[in-house]
C-alpha cells in the first residue's frame, strides 16, 4: 500500500522525533501530520477510507532536505530541462530526500538565467519526486585560487545588479548563494542578500579569518562543503576554516562520503560546531545513482571511478555520487551521533535555515507529511511529500 489516500496512518514503526525515538503511530490527513502517539498498531478495518500501513519495525524519518545538490541519475540542473529535473527529483526521493535546492555551477549569466527560468516553471506543477524548494547559486562570484570543479572561465566579482534583477523577476526563488567574501563588492552583496532573505554562503574562497568574521557581521550565515575548496586552518592564521568552525552564526555543510572529509576531521567538526548548525549535503552530480564512467559537470569532463568523481585527468574532486541516505548511514557508522541527532543534520537544521521549520524538518503534529520509511538497516522503502507517495520500493 502506497499511502496516497487522503487519510492514512503508519504504525509498528520507530518514529524518529527531534529529541527521541518512539515506537508508535503517525496519523496523516490531507498531507498534514494529525497526531503522533506512542504505542502499538491501529485497527482501521472499519474505516474504509483510511489506509493503514505496517512499518514492519523499521524507521520513520522526517524527509531529508538537501541544500546543495547539482543533479543525479543522469540529470544536471544546468540542463534546464523538465525531463532531467524529473530524473533528478525522483532519484533523490528514492533515497529519502523530500526537498532540495537546485544548485547551479559557475557558468555564464545566460546559463544561470536558464536554470532560474526552468526551476520557476517546474515549481508551478505537481513535482513527481522531491520538491524543488528554490535555487542555490554556487558561484560565479568565487575565488580563482579555489575553483574546485567550477569552471574558472566564468569566475568574476559579485554582480549585485544581476542578483537584484533575478530576485525581482523570480521573487523568493534564489534561497542561497555561494561566493568568496574577499572579492571586491562581496560585503555589499552579502548585506543586500541578508536584507532580501537570501542566505549568503562562503565557499570556494581564500578568505582569511578576519574576512569571514567581517562578512558574518554583515549577514554571512553559511559555509558550503566545509574543509573543501576553502583556505584551511593554521594556528597563526585560522583562515576560512577556522572562522567557520568557531563562529556559531554560521551554518556549515559537510559531505559525509568518506572521500571529501576524513572521519577524524568530521569528529573535529562536530566537536567545534553546535549540532544545530551542522547540515548534511550530497553535492551530488549527474553521476549519482549511475555506474562508473564519464560525465559532465558545468561543461567540464568528470570521470567517476569506484564511485568517486574527479575532473577528468586530475585529482580534483568534482562533487559526489552520494545520496542523502548514504550520508545518513555514513554518519551513523562513523560518528557517535544518535539516529535522531543525524536526522537533525539532514532535516531539521536545513528546514530551520530555510525558514521552513514550522512546516517541515521534523515529525510533529501540524507539519507536512514529508516522511521516509526505511527498514531496520536504513534502506529506503517509501517516501512521501506532503502525504503523497513519491517513491515506493
Amino acid at each position: 500500500m502506497t499511502g496516497n489516500a487522503s487519510s492514512w496512518n503508519i504504525s509498528n514503526v520507530n518514529v524518529v522525533l527531534e529529541n527521541e525515538v518512539i515506537r508508535g503511530t503517525v496519523f496523516v490527513k490531507d498531507g498534514i501530520i494529525q497526531e503522533v502517539i506512542a504505542g502499538g498498531s491501529v485497527d482501521n478495518t472499519e474505516q474504509l477510507d483510511v489506509l493503514t500501513i505496517d512499518g514492519k519495525g523499521g524507521w520513520l524519518l522526517p524527509g531529508f532536505i538537501d541544500v546543495h545538490v547539482h543533479g543525479g541519475f543522469g540529470g544536471d540542473f544546468m540542463n534546464a530541462d523538465r525531463e532531467k529535473y524529473d530524473r533528478i527529483t525522483k532519484f533523490h526521493a528514492s533515497n529519502g530526500t523530500t526537498g532540495m535546492l537546485a544548485t547551479t555551477m559557475t557558468a555564464s549569466k545566460e546559463a544561470i538565467e536558464a536554470v532560474l527560468s526552468a526551476v520557476a516553471n517546474y515549481q508551478k506543477d505537481t513535482m513527481p519526486g522531491a520538491s524543488l524548494l528554490g535555487v542555490h547559486l554556487e558561484g560565479p562570484f568565487i575565488s580563482e585560487k579555489w575553483p574546485g570543479a567550477q569552471n574558472p572561465a566564468y569566475i568574476r566579482d559579485p554582480e549585485l545588479n544581476w542578483l537584484k534583477a533575478w530576485n525581482e523577476q523570480y521573487p523568493g526563488l534564489i534561497r542561497l548563494l555561494t561566493l568568496a567574501p574577499e572579492r571586491a563588492g562581496a560585503k555589499e552583496t552579502i548585506a543586500w542578500m541578508a536584507e532580501a532573505g537570501i542566505i549568503a554562503a562562503a565557499g570556494h574562497t581564500d578568505a582569511v579569518y578576519s574576512e569571514i568574521i567581517s562578512a558574518a557581521d554583515v549577514g554571512l550565515t553559511h559555509a558550503v562543503h566545509t574543509y573543501n575548496a576553502m583556505r584551511g586552518l593554521h594556528h597563526r592564521e585560522p583562515g576560512t576554516l577556522g572562522a567557520v568552525l568557531t563562529d556559531d552564526r554560521i551554518y556549515a555543510e559537510v559531505i559525509a562520503d568518506g572521500e571529501h572529509v576524513h572521519p577524524a576531521a568530521i569528529a573535529l567538526f562536530l566537536a567545534a560546531k553546535p549540532l544545530e548548525k551542522v547540515i548534511l549535503i550530497t553535492d551530488a552530480i549527474e553521476a549519482s545513482g549511475m555506474p562508473d564512467g564519464e560525465y559532465d559537470l558545468g561543461g567540464q569532463a568528470v570521470t567517476v571511478k569506484n564511485g568517486t568523481a574527479r575532473l577528468s585527468g586530475t585529482n580534483t574532486l568534482a562533487g559526489s555520487s552520494l545520496s542523502m541516505i548514504d550520508a545518513f548511514r555514513y554518519m551513523l557508522a562513523n560518528t557517535k551521533l544518535t539516529v535522531n541527532e543525524v536526522s537533525q543534520l539532514a532535516s531539521a537544521n536545513p528546514a530551520r535555515e530555510l525558514g521552513l521549520y514550522e512546516q517541515k524538518g521534523s515529525i510533529a503534529t501540524g507539519k507536512h507529511a514529508d516522511l521516509v520509511l526505511t527498514d531496520s538497516e536504513f534502506n529506503v522503502a517509501q517516501t512521501w511529500v506532503q502525504g503523497r507517495t513519491v517513491f515506493s520500493k
